[in-house]
C-alpha cells in the first residue's frame, strides 16, 4: 500500500487557520460566511481569499439549520434546463456564489408561472439566502418581498411589471435591431420573425427591436411573416413549415431565440434533404438572437446577435451578493443592461 493511501483523506483545513491567513479573529470568518453581517468589505475579501488558498469549506455535516442561522445556499430558478444557455448562466452564478461560500440549489420552470410558483415556495421553505429568476411571465404575485419573506431577490435576463426588484437584463431592442438591420442592408425586405409569446419579457422587447428596423428602412410589417408564442424547438419548427409553404416564403428570418433558431433550421435541413441544390439555394438566411450548438456548421447563411450568458451569471450573483454581504438597504431597486453585438457567424 503506497503512503498516500496510508495516510487516509486529505485533512481539511480549520476555520482558526483561514482566520490566522487572514489576520482576523475565528468569529469574523464565521460571520462572514454567514452573511458578512457587520463585517467590513475589505475584511471580508480578506477573509474569502483565504477560504480559496486553503480550500476551506464548512462542514454540512455539523451544522443544523436553526430560525435565524443562515443556509448557505442559493436558489436559481431557470426556464429551460434543457437549453445550454442556462447552462452556462448557471454557471457564471455558481462561480460567484462558491467566493462566498454558498451553493447554488437550480430548478427549472418550464416557462409555468404556476411551477416558478412552487418552486420559489420550495427555495424559501429550504431557507435559502438569496433567490435568483429567471421570470416565466408577467405574473407578479409570488414575487413580492411578503411573498419571499424578505429573501433578496434578483431578477435575470427579463423584468416583471410591477415587482420592483434588482435585474440585470441585455440590450435586447438594440440587438434585435442591429441583427435586423444586418438582413435589410444585405437586401432583404420579406424578413420573418420567429419568437415568444407576449407576456415574455425579451418576447415584446425583441419585436420591438425588429419593427424599429423595418420602419427605418421603410419596409411595412407584414403579418403574414411574423410568428410570435413559440416556447420550444417543435412549435418553432411547425411555425417555420408555415412561412416557407406561404406562396411569397420569406428570403429571410429574424428568430428571437436560439430555441426558436434550431426549430428553424430543423425545418430547413428537412427541405434540404427533399430539394435539388439549386432550390436549396432559395432557402432563407437566419439571425438568431442568442448563440446556438453547431452554429458554425449550418447549410444557410447564420448570423448570431451575441452576448456572454456566463457572464450574465456572474452579473446577476454580484447584484445578489451585494445585498446578502454587503447592505441589505441599498436602495432602490437597480437594473443592469448588458450590451450584445453581432456576429457573422456563417456568409
Amino acid at each position: 500500500m503506497d503512503s498516500a493511501a496510508q495516510a487516509g483523506p486529505m485533512r481539511q483545513p480549520t476555520v482558526k487557520e483561514v482566520a490566522k491567513l487572514a489576520g482576523v479573529s475565528p468569529m469574523t470568518v464565521s460571520r462572514t460566511l454567514a452573511g458578512g453581517k457587520n463585517v467590513r468589505p475589505e475584511v471580508q475579501d480578506r477573509v474569502l481569499e483565504a477560504v480559496n488558498e486553503l480550500g476551506y469549506y464548512r462542514n454540512e455535516n455539523a451544522r443544523s439549520i436553526r430560525p435565524g442561522q443562515a443556509s448557505g445556499l442559493v436558489g436559481v430558478a431557470i426556464t429551460n434546463l434543457g437549453n445550454p444557455y442556462y447552462g452556462n448562466f448557471a454557471l457564471g452564478v455558481e462561480e460567484v456564489a462558491a467566493q462566498y461560500g454558498r451553493r447554488i440549489v437550480l430548478g427549472n420552470t418550464g416557462e409555468d408561472t404556476g411551477r416558478e410558483r412552487q418552486l420559489i415556495a420550495d427555495f424559501i421553505g429550504r431557507q435559502v439566502e438569496g433567490l435568483i429568476v429567471v421570470p416565466s411571465g408577467d405574473y407578479a404575485a409570488h414575487l413580492q418581498p411578503a411573498s419571499l419573506r424578505g429573501t433578496p431577490l434578483v431578477l435575470a435576463s427579463r423584468s416583471v411589471n410591477g415587482v420592483s426588484a434588482d435585474a440585470v437584463v441585455l440590450d435586447d431592442v438594440g440587438g434585435a435591431y442591429r441583427g435586423t438591420k444586418t438582413l435589410l442592408d444585405a437586401g432583404h425586405r420579406r424578413i420573418a420573425y420567429l419568437g415568444n409569446v407576449t407576456s415574455v419579457f425579451t418576447g415584446q422587447r425583441r419585436y420591438d427591436g425588429y419593427v424599429r428596423a423595418l420602419e427605418e428602412a421603410g419596409v411595412e410589417v407584414d403579418p403574414e411573416l411574423v410568428r410570435r408564442g413559440q416556447q420550444d424547438v417543435e412549435t418553432a419548427s411547425i411555425a417555420m413549415r408555415e412561412l416557407l409553404d406561404l406562396a411569397d416564403p420569406p428570403t429571410a428570418v429574424f428568430s428571437a431565440n436560439n430555441r426558436n433558431t434550431i426549430g428553424a433550421l430543423k425545418e430547413i435541413g428537412a427541405r434540404l434533404n427533399s430539394r435539388s441544390k439549386k432550390q436549396s439555394a432559395a432557402l432563407p438566411a437566419i439571425v438568431s438572437f442568442d448563440d446556438f450548438e453547431l452554429a458554425e456548421m449550418m447549410p444557410v447563411p447564420v448570423t448570431v446577435v451575441d452576448h456572454d450568458a456566463r457572464e450574465l451569471g456572474r452579473e446577476t450573483a454580484r447584484l445578489l451578493f451585494s445585498r446578502l454581504v454587503g447592505d441589505k438597504e441599498l436602495g432602490p431597486a437597480r437594473e443592469i443592461e448588458m450590451p450584445t453585438h453581432v456576429r457573422v457567424v456563417r456568409a
